[in-house]
């Protein structure tokens, strides 16, 4: 559901349209002068990212050195090895993984 921005060519005030498809035809009108020769304008967007994106992106962290200190990424590199090879993770590492992202240390671990 994208939102437009239009610029009207008679008084120059600029008005943001909620639109909801790409598809949906947009007949826009200045609300400041009531006219109707409006003129779409380039505008910014964002782009969310979800977590598997943001791990795609740079999966071992590479330059990123709040990678590391993100609690979800603690035994990510263990989960995919054991999922490449179709290999089940024994519950105590499933433990001991999900001990350190609640930010306990693993029992065995001495720190």
């Amino acid at each position: 559901m994208p939102i437009y921005e239009y610029r009207c060519q008679e008084c120059r005030a600029v008005e943001s349209i909620f639109v909801r498809s790409i598809s949906s035809h947009v007949a826009p009108s200045c609300s400041a002068c009531g006219k109707d020769v409006m003129e779409r304008r380039m505008s910014t967007f964002a782009m969310g990212k979800t977590t598997a994106g943001v791990h795609e992106a740079n999966p071992m962290g590479g330059s990123s050195r709040d990678y590391y200190s993100e609690p979800r990424n603690i035994g990510r590199h263990v989960e995919e090895s054991f999922a490449k090879h179709g290999v089940d993770m024994p519950d105590s590492v499933r433990q001991s993984i999900d001990s350190a992202r609640s930010g306990e240390t693993p029992k065995g671990l001495d720190l």
